[in-house]
């Protein structure tokens, strides 16, 4: 039985000699999985937001090859070609955003991957940021990470919040967990929108590419959460909150126009990390790494410098800060 798993190297932009594998869960799922290897100067661990998948980072993993590193990417549980909600494929959905957890375990253990060159690094972003924190703080071994618009909170009022709080908690005891969130699109992301009143990126180019990779394979491709997913977020971000934090190098980067996420509450826990380096991106919306090539052009020197540099914190964030 083989474990190789598709890569569509036609949409991807990723180097050559990829390759996609199976992953097995402890619950019983099955992921997909790809590493690009020969980097000596450690591995970057790409863990990408909702909706994502492997071969949107395809670009991404060049430009970490191109520093030095391995690189491995994940398509988390129902979504990119990871195993599915069976009765409503389509719909993002989790039943406890803890279960993520369980994809990260399997990742690392996996062979193609536990051997691969340290040091390690999380390279992170919006939802792949908060689960990754959860990662940190459970003790993985990782020795430095990068976010990019965590999603530690959703940019809301505290009144909606609480809303969606107690609306999604009811629609959950209810029986209605399944059922769409109430006003998110039921067409894939990001052909719910036009590049104009996108949220994600400033750059048509970027955008187009996104539009192109699921329009030549909608498999990849996932629309709204439901509630429950809602419901399970809104949970793991109030308890990563008041959760001590972790202590190894953290290096965040945050869009002057950002809007899907909470700038106040990245600035609140970056403030309260012992090695937390906040940088402000301006002009860039939520998906960094997806930015205009002068927006690439001011954060890759920064990740790159950031990665090779050594445990002193000092140093490191005023080379960072350079």
């Amino acid at each position: 039985m083989t474990t190789d798993a598709p890569l569509f190297e036609d949409i991807a932009e990723a180097p050559a000699g990829g390759r996609a594998f199976w992953v097995s869960t402890s619950d019983g799922l099955r992921l997909r999985a790809a590493v690009w290897t020969g980097g000596a100067r450690g591995t970057a661990v790409v863990l990408p937001g909702r909706t994502e998948f492997i071969e949107k980072y395809g670009r991404v993993v060049g430009r970490l090859q191109a520093c030095g590193y391995s690189v491995v990417v994940l398509d988390w549980r129902g979504q990119g070609l990871s195993q599915r909600n069976a009765a409503a494929p389509s719909i993002g959905h989790v039943e406890d955003f803890r279960h993520y957890q369980r994809d990260i375990e399997a990742l690392l253990a996996h062979a193609a991957v536990r051997d691969l060159p340290r040091p390690r690094h999380m390279i992170a972003h919006s939802m792949g940021a908060c689960i990754g924190l959860r990662t940190l703080l459970e003790g993985a071994d990782f020795d430095s990470a990068v976010f990019s618009a965590p999603m530690w909170h959703l940019q809301m009022r505290a009144a909606t919040r609480e809303f969606t709080s107690k609306m999604t908690l009811l629609a959950k005891n209810l029986g209605f967990g399944q059922r769409r969130m109430p006003g998110s699109s039921d067409r894939p992301t990001p052909l719910s929108v036009t590049f104009e009143t996108n949220a994600l990126t400033s750059c048509p180019d970027q955008f187009a590419f996104a539009v192109a990779q699921i329009t030549a394979h909608p498999e990849l491709s996932l629309s709204g959460p439901n509630v429950h997913w809602t419901r399970a977020a809104l949970e793991e971000m109030a308890r990563l909150f008041v959760a001590p934090l972790p202590s190894i190098p953290i290096l965040t980067f945050l869009g002057t126009a950002e809007t899907v996420v909470s700038a106040s509450m990245i600035r609140m826990q970056i403030a309260k990390m012992k090695q937390g380096t906040l940088v402000m991106v301006p002009g860039a919306r939520h998906e960094i790494f997806m930015e205009r090539p002068e927006i690439q052009a001011m954060i890759w020197p920064r990740i790159e410098r950031f990665l090779s540099l050594g445990p002193d914190l000092e140093e490191r964030i005023a080379q960072v800060s350079r």
